[in-house]
């Protein structure tokens, strides 16, 4: 097996441990589009896979069946057959040929295979056919179904109510990179950049590998940003759109709800979205909401009154690329050079405000590891007031089982960031507020996260503790 992929260090140790069970497997993996999902198993499995094929996005049933085809040539096997029921049962007699000649693990790999489903032709069923009647008795047998419209792999793989009903036995949600992992993926490429250019990096593309692929080492943030998005007819110019058809089979909705969510970047309860969009037919808003979430496009957080209601919480957008369309195209038409010409201009400055706040969020696990607590339960989620206008807002609230509660004040700053007086009063007014509001009886830790930590004054005295950027590069431990 491979071993020189960055990052992934959870799923490849899940994938080793499938690709030695004493049974047949059947496992999804899932996720974003462009997050690695097909690199990571053609590559670390490589030496496995005995056969692989690939849907062809938006072909029909002809075009399927005739690439389905052709990599059964590839693999020595030529055939015919002009049916999903007959390719099955074609590839099942080729597996057998192969199955017989070795005891390693034999992995099948359908990759972007809800293309192959189209209307009418009975792939489902011919899957269902091909699992339940004999590939799931193959011991040494993987089959990966992967695919980037996560909904449909949802709907019609894990959570399938018809022949494929609990026949899954594993899934793989392929997450973007963490910052840790974004910087092993520089290096790997010999780029010779600090954390906080890293960061820059990251707060407009994520940890996606696709985009992150397209810096380069010779380039500034500013000077790639500009060539990638912002220059007429650049490479992701586009990406937002395709993006979203290529998860979603009517993305409309689900751009209308991101689009809505951009507008308000704290955060919307369910009632405030569906009020906004006018999308409440029966569970549609709870689908969409649901897919947006599997795609890692949002993220819930519980809400705080006098307990914790998980059911009241908020949704926020997290996809940064998502962010960084939203804020962007909202306030220009792509022009070469937008991005250098605006360095430093407050329209800049607020956007990395935001960006670093949803960053931050992203990592909350390395926050528990660098405040001390990683072992410790915890609910975090933001905080709005019910009785102020305008609502005053905290920026993250961690709720520990050792009843310490953590106010995250999130300060985004090239150097040193500096409390004086006035902010040092707005942020007492919160947490006089959040304590009113909640009644709680926890003790209190203010917790300032900013890059390069506080200037040492009078008001830097009375935060109990900070999380700095190289807290947020520590590794995931799960």
């Amino acid at each position: 097996m491979a071993a020189t992929i960055i990052g992934r260090e959870q799923e490849k140790r899940e994938l080793d441990i499938l690709m030695h069970s004493s049974k047949a497997e059947f496992i999804a993996v899932y996720g974003r589009r462009r997050v690695g999902k097909t690199f990571l198993i053609s590559e670390y499995l490589k030496d496995n896979i005995v056969f692989y094929t690939s849907g062809l996005i938006n072909e029909n049933t002809a075009a399927q069946h005739k690439a389905f085809r052709m990599s059964m040539e590839d693999y020595g096997y030529p055939t015919q057959s002009a049916t999903w029921l007959d390719l099955f049962h074609d590839l099942q007699k080729m597996l057998t040929l192969k199955l017989n000649q070795t005891s390693e693990p034999c992995v099948v790999f359908l990759d972007e295979i809800p293309c192959m489903d189209t209307p009418k032709s009975d792939f489902i069923a011919a899957l269902d056919r091909f699992w339940n009647t004999w590939a799931s008795h193959q011991q040494n047998l993987k089959l990966i179904v992967c695919g980037s419209a996560t909904s449909w792999i949802i709907s019609n793989i894990i959570d399938s109510r018809g022949g494929l009903h609990n026949r899954l036995t594993y899934e793989i949600h392929l997450h973007p990179f963490t910052l840790e992992e974004t910087e092993r993926y520089f290096e790997s490429r010999g780029f010779n950049w600090s954390r906080l250019v890293i960061l820059q990096a990251y707060m407009a593309v994520g940890g996606i590998p696709y985009y992150l692929s397209l810096f380069q080492k010779t380039e500034s943030v500013a000077q790639t940003l500009d060539r990638i998005y912002f220059k007429p007819n650049s490479i992701l110019s586009r990406e937002y759109d395709r993006l979203m058809a290529s998860l979603f089979n009517s993305p409309e909705p689900y751009k209308q709800v991101i689009d809505t969510l951009s507008q308000n970047l704290q955060g919307m309860t369910r009632g405030e979205i569906m009020q906004k969009t006018h999308i409440s037919t029966g569970g549609r808003l709870s689908r969409i909401l649901s897919d947006l979430q599997n795609c890692d496009f949002i993220r819930f957080y519980n809400q705080r009154g006098n307990s914790i209601r998980t059911k009241a919480g908020f949704y926020a957008i997290t996809d940064l690329f998502a962010l960084f369309h939203h804020y962007f195209s909202k306030h220009t038409k792509k022009a070469e050079n937008f991005f250098m010409n605006h360095i430093n201009n407050p329209m800049l400055n607020t956007w990395e405000g935001l960006a670093f706040e949803h960053v931050v969020m992203l990592h909350i696990q390395q926050i528990k590891q660098s405040l001390g607590f990683g072992s410790i339960a915890v609910e975090y989620y933001a905080w709005r007031s019910k009785t102020t206008q305008p609502a005053v807002q905290i920026d993250l609230i961690l709720d520990r089982a050792d009843r310490i509660v953590n106010v995250c004040e999130i300060k985004y700053s090239r150097n040193k960031y500096m409390i004086d007086a006035e902010e040092y009063r707005k942020v007492k007014s919160r947490i006089q507020t959040f304590l009113a509001e909640t009644n709680i009886k926890s003790g209190l830790h203010l917790t300032f996260i900013t890059p390069d930590g506080l200037i040492e004054n009078e008001y830097a005295s009375e935060v109990t503790s900070q999380v700095k950027l190289d807290d947020l590069f520590l590794p995931s431990k799960r």
